[in-house]
């Protein structure tokens, strides 16, 4: 056996490789260990470190429920219902449980750096972004889903499920979204897609006193809230389940909207829920479509 060419440098694995010279060679314990160079009383060390199992299980639970969060998340969440471990221990039993998550993303231009700043926002309803966002069904039947995003709050008030939306259907949400919120937005961010451009959309913003912001041509980091939200919206929702029909689509894409809101933890938001930083940190937005006269 080529023993010695091995590299081992920890004693867990410098233990292993005695522990095959005992089993294979059939070798003492004593020359197993002179072999490779493992002192022996490590051989006879046992660990004293807590018992982890309750944890590892914990962790592969919400790993397997949730299968797009990593490590930070699964952390946020594991604190939230009481677990005391500081984050390098998790992180340990994260990597040695196998759940790290293999997502290489591509390298940015450097020229993303120097777009626009995007004015500072200081209330809910300030501003929004709205984009479209497409997927299909089980058997190749394609549907498109509008999703809106408060940029300030990281709320998501809405989105609209269908196989053909139009610029009716997009007034359509946003009046449902009036309705529920008792407000409209000063602001909305979108692209130039043909929905966002048409004339019924364009008469209800200026019904509504909204202004609807443009990026520049070939700029999609100019509108990055959405972009983000799109993200994270198609890992943890759109390719985490199978669609057996529209109806289907809509009440999992419906339920996914609700934890986004009320369950998962936002980095940019203090790792809390956006339902419970809106308790605690916004400011009333003095716009409203009922003080309007």
């Amino acid at each position: 056996m080529s023993v010695g060419l091995k590299k081992a440098l920890k004693p867990a694995r410098l233990k292993g490789l005695a522990s095959g010279l005992t089993n294979v060679c059939r070798v003492s314990i004593t020359r197993a260990c002179k072999v490779v160079r493992f002192h022996r009383t490590g051989w006879y060390y046992r660990s004293k470190a807590r018992d982890s199992s309750v944890i590892r299980k914990r962790m592969r639970e919400i790993a397997q429920v949730r299968v797009r969060y990593g490590f930070w998340r699964i952390f946020i969440l594991l604190r939230r219902a009481g677990w005391r471990n500081n984050h390098k221990r998790v992180h340990r039993l994260y990597r040695e449980e196998g759940l790290k998550l293999r997502t290489k993303r591509p390298r940015r231009n450097k020229a993303a750096a120097h777009s626009l700043e995007q004015p500072e926002l200081s209330s809910n309803q300030e501003c929004w972004s709205m984009d479209f966002v497409a997927d299909q069904l089980f058997d190749g039947r394609k549907f498109r889903c509008l999703t809106v995003v408060d940029n300030y709050s990281r709320q998501c008030p809405g989105i609209l499920v269908g196989q053909s939306l139009r610029g009716e259907d997009v007034v359509a949400a946003l009046e449902k979204i009036k309705q529920e919120n008792n407000a409209v937005p000063k602001r909305i961010q979108v692209d130039h897609g043909s929905e966002f451009i048409s004339k019924a959309l364009d008469k209800w913003a200026y019904d509504n006193k909204v202004t609807f912001d443009f990026p520049r041509p070939g700029k999609p980091t100019d509108n990055a809230f959405i972009e983000s939200f799109k993200g994270s919206f198609r890992n943890e929702c759109l390719n985490a389940n199978w669609f057996l029909s529209l109806e289907d689509a809509k009440q999992k894409i419906e339920a996914w909207r609700e934890e986004y809101n009320g369950f998962r933890p936002h980095s940019s938001l203090g790792d809390i829920k956006p339902e419970a930083w809106v308790k605690k940190n916004i400011v009333k937005p003095e716009f409203s479509i009922f003080g309007q006269s």
